[in-house]
């Protein structure tokens, strides 16, 4: 698959291309975040109580713990490979949930669905490891905009496939499962042509243009949230203008496009009138660049690394460091999934028909924490040297606030909780990958994130699957069938209060990290200031 990278203007629109596709790659992978849109036709299909379909949420959860799998493998294969991978696990996972959604087949046993389930969550570790390990070391001095624009689409992806299926579908169980199934496995069957590494920038004028571009797809971005949020806000909307929204929203998609166009175009233009001379190829050993740029490679004894020089897992591991990043990780994004993954009960409970609007607005107000944070955590690294896991504090405290006003269930809380825990969850994620390829290194970024991902079937497992199944069993009432219903602001309220605290526990260990890396950020700063005057 080469394209003749030795020529500037073709490895540049490459490189940007790649990009392109790791973002479509990430507006499909966010699938593992929509169970709420069918938990409740689930639920009613197979007779399930509420612990019993949290158990199936778990499941789902638990696919990501596989994903150590990818972290293996991408030290070993191809990008294209994960995504192979990652797209066939996916098309089986889904496609086995919307045969028995659709009643194509009989439902599945209950420890089969759970299989399935396991397989369409494992699918995402394999697209969203093939996507963040390529895409960070092919800008790793933008690594903050970059985890930001690409957490931000995974954040888009659960609006973009609900808005999407109740624009064609019409909230459609069957229709939207089939959605989740095709989609991710046609685009990135396109993501495999183009995504690969490549060296990264080697000057303070290559990264200000990277800076500029990423200001581009930031800016796009947000354009696409504002046109999804506009479109949540329609009152039934008619079938024409439905399907103008739908064909808008696939052309804003793809419009990122002008970008490597423009890039491709500008650097042959210049080649033409010989005002650039040709580029020679970056040997490969640029790849394994340390991230501070005052380092200097020495042959020394083999030593314990220190926080800002590459780690392997092991090492990561016998670090404090390592795991106050792991428990505050935890209660952040436990918490997090345990009110998207009840999305649908914690809105019948309290009296919502249609809880759609909630799980966009969760989706939509998340992708503005990851790209807002990622951009913000990365100017401030710069001109102050602020600790990026300072923002995760913020964050935690923010998302505590959320989960107090659910709990006290005001009118309109669920609308106000929902946005918070979206932006609040958002921010996590986008703070926590940079993070830890600044404190462990990229050479084996991709198991050390892998291992961190576990906090996600773990913290769904102990928040959502235990804690919220066990308190709403406690006050509902049984069914006929063998299910069990509660409506009432009763049914969660402790719930949110013993995740609230659990959030206050997660500021306190991000405190903690700020504090112990604000040398190593101070570290990063004058590198980044040394690069830029050396092409002064």
């Amino acid at each position: 698959m080469g394209f003749g990278l030795d020529r500037p203007s073709v490895s540049s629109a490459t490189k940007w291309l790649g990009f392109v596709t790791a973002i479509w790659v990430q507006t499909i992978s966010g699938n593992n975040y929509t169970f709420s849109n069918y938990s409740d036709a689930l639920k009613t299909l197979m007779n399930l109580t509420q612990l019993e379909l949290n158990n199936l949420s778990v499941a789902k959860d638990v696919g990501k713990a596989f994903g150590l799998l990818a972290g293996l493998a991408s030290d070993r294969f191809p990008t294209w490979v994960l995504l192979l991978i990652g797209s066939v696990e996916g098309l089986v996972g889904y496609g086995a949930q919307w045969l028995v959604v659709s009643e194509r087949i009989q439902p599945l046993s209950y420890w089969q669905m759970c299989i399935f389930l396991c397989m369409g969550g494992n699918s995402t570790t394999w697209m969203n490891t093939a996507v963040l390990v390529t895409c960070i070391r092919n800008f790793r001095s933008n690594r903050g905009p970059v985890s930001g624009i690409l957490k931000g689409y995974v954040g888009l992806s659960t609006a973009i496939f609900t808005d999407l299926c109740a624009a064609m579908f019409n909230n459609n169980s069957a229709s939207f499962i089939l959605m989740l199934a095709v989609t991710p496995f046609a685009v990135c069957l396109t993501a495999m042509v183009f995504l690969r590494e490549i060296a990264p920038s080697s000057s303070a004028a290559e990264d200000k243009q990277e800076s500029r571009y990423f200001w581009f797809f930031n800016g796009l971005a947000v354009f696409v949230a504002l046109y999804l949020l506009a479109y949540d806000f329609i009152p039934d909307p008619s079938t024409i203008l439905s399907y103008v929204f739908s064909a808008t929203l696939l052309l804003l998609l793809a419009s990122p496009l002008l970008i490597p166009a423009y890039t491709y175009v500008s650097a042959l233009a210049e080649s033409r009138v010989g005002s650039a001379d040709p580029e020679k190829p970056i040997p490969v050993a640029a790849l394994e660049a340390p991230l501070l740029a005052a380092e200097k490679a020495e042959a020394v004894e083999r030593r314990r690394p220190v926080i800002g020089e590459e780690h392997t897992i092991f090492e990561a591991m016998r670090t404090l460091d390592f795991w106050v990043l792991f428990v505050s990780f935890l209660c952040g994004v436990g918490t997090g999934l345990a009110v998207m993954n009840n999305l649908g009960q914690i809105g019948l409970a309290l009296g919502y028909v249609d809880v759609s609007i909630f799980v966009s607005l969760t989706s939509i107000w998340g992708f503005f924490g990851r790209i807002i944070s990622g951009m913000v955590s990365e100017y401030f690294i710069r001109k102050a040297a602020i600790p990026r896991p300072l923002w995760n504090a913020a964050s935690q405290i923010l998302m505590a606030v959320g989960y107090i006003l659910l709990a006290i269930a005001m009118p309109g809380s669920l609308y106000i909780g929902s946005i918070v825990v979206g932006i609040c969850y958002g921010i996590r994620l986008a703070i926590t990958v940079p993070t830890a390829s600044e404190l462990f290194g990229l050479k084996y970024y991709g198991l050390i994130y892998n291992v961190l991902i576990l906090n996600l079937p773990l913290g769904s497992l102990l928040f959502s699957g235990l804690l919220a199944g066990f308190l709403y069993d406690m006050e509902a009432t049984p069914t006929a069938g063998g299910g069990n219903t509660c409506v009432g602001a009763h049914c969660y309220r402790l719930v949110f209060v013993v995740m609230a605290i659990a959030c206050v526990v997660g500021f306190g260990l991000d405190i903690l990290l700020s504090i112990r890396t604000k040398r190593l950020y101070t570290k990063i700063q004058a590198g980044k200031k040394t690069k830029r005057v050396s092409i002064l």
